[in-house]
């Protein structure tokens, strides 16, 4: 049976690495890929990690419907396109969103029976740790993800299943945990 899976978390919290472990595990489960208008960072491909378009293109695919949600994140704009997650779940496929704190809200709103994620940080001290330990953001950048954390951090209790990362293989397996014991009902 087809089912919508939001995964969400602050910035640097570890959600891709746990959610590509995730999937390298468990072939049966779908990434969806995400839109973006923020530029590749090393090793990303088009069309793999993310679709990399220009600002006015993503504008246009909001105004066009295309796009399930959409929020504006750093300074640069994210979306899940919509008919391929419609297009999964028809099939029934099981496919997760890896989405900020405002995307899931929306998700919730025309998807309620999404199955809602959240992965802490053990601390805000070890957080900044993992962002600034990427080097792939200047100090502007860094600030701004770590007050957003704060936000965001503060809602998690609007999700479904609360998942504190603060040892690697112990997370993934209460996503798994989550994931098929809520497959089985």
């Amino acid at each position: 049976m087809g089912a919508l899976i939001v995964l969400t978390g602050p910035s640097g919290v570890g959600k891709g690495t746990l959610l590509r472990s995730l999937i390298q595990r468990h072939s049966e489960l779908y990434l969806s890929i995400s839109v973006t208008t923020r530029s590749p960072r090393p090793g990303e491909v088009d069309g793999k990690n993310y679709y990399f378009v220009s600002r006015s293109a993503f504008e246009r695919m909001v105004a066009n419907g295309e796009l399930l949600e959409w929020a504006e994140f750093a300074g640069n704009l994210y979306g899940t396109p919509r008919q391929a997650v419609e297009e999964h779940i028809r099939d029934g496929r099981r496919i997760i969103l890896e989405i900020e704190l405002q995307g899931a809200r929306q998700i919730r709103k025309n998807f309620p029976d999404a199955l809602q994620i959240f992965i802490l940080p053990p601390s805000l001290l070890e957080l900044e740790y993992r962002i600034r330990s990427r080097a792939q953001d200047s100090e502007e950048a860094i600030t701004r993800r770590l007050q957003r954390a704060r936000t965001e951090i503060a809602a998690a209790d609007e999700f479904d299943i609360c998942i504190v990362n603060d040892d690697f293989a112990k997370a993934l397996d209460r996503i798994e945990t989550t994931l098929f014991a809520a497959a089985a009902c």
